[in-house]
This record gives C-alpha cells, structure tokens and sequence, in this order.
C-alpha cells in the first residue's frame, strides 16, 4: 500500500511538472499581425528585393509581393513591429509605401527598371 502512494505521488508530480511546462511554452506563442502595403513595385528585381529587405526586420515571419496588384502582405510577430514602422522600412529600400514616398536616395539608388515611371514587366 506504501508502495502505491509514493508510486501515485511520483505520477503527479510528473503530471504537474509537464502541464507547468506546457503553460509556459503556449505564453510564449505570440500572435501574428498580417498587413497590406500597397508598394510602387514594377518587376520581379522589385519583388526580390522587397522580401529579401523586409524579411529582416524585427518580428517578420512572411514576407510576399503580388506583382500584379503591388501589394506586399507581410506577417510579424505581435508586439514586434507596427504597420508604420514596416511603410517606413519599405521606403528605406526605395519603394512608396501606402501614403509614403520612397527615400530619394535609395529610389535613386535602384536599377532603371524598377522604377515608378516605367511600365510593369
């Protein structure tokens, strides 16, 4: 009888120690904000060059352009980085962003192909 209750205690224990461990993995899920940004992409160097950029920011976890409508779908962690801050990094790699201009000097910065002016392709 001794024999069962250190056995049944012994059991419980394990069984707490592994939902406490469970708990503290599922705080550290965060959750994912997805965002559109409508961009001033023309060609697939655009596109290369917006997720390969944008996939190093802080919190990014998915990055896509659709070379037919421009807009750039990114997913971050929550917490991480805001709508804004990601208008801002596109800009910074020489695209419009929503209602931000591109950065003069990285929009001149870009192949002759990529720019606004020039039909997509």
């Amino acid at each position: 009888m001794k024999t069962k209750l250190i056995l049944l205690a012994i059991t419980m224990m394990f069984a707490i120690t592994g939902m406490q461990a469970q708990e503290k993995k599922n705080k550290k899920k965060t959750e994912l904000v997805t965002v559109e940004i409508m961009t001033s992409a023309v060609c697939g160097m655009c596109k290369d060059r917006l997720e390969h950029d944008i996939a190093y920011e802080k919190g990014v976890k998915f990055v896509e352009l659709d070379k037919e409508t421009k807009i750039l779908t990114i997913k971050y962690k929550e917490g991480k980085n805001t709508k804004e801050k990601l208008k801002i990094a596109v800009t910074k790699v020489g695209y419009d962003a929503d209602d931000l201009i591109a950065e003069e000097k990285a929009y001149n910065a870009l192949p002759d192909c990529c720019k606004k002016d020039v039909a997509p392709h």
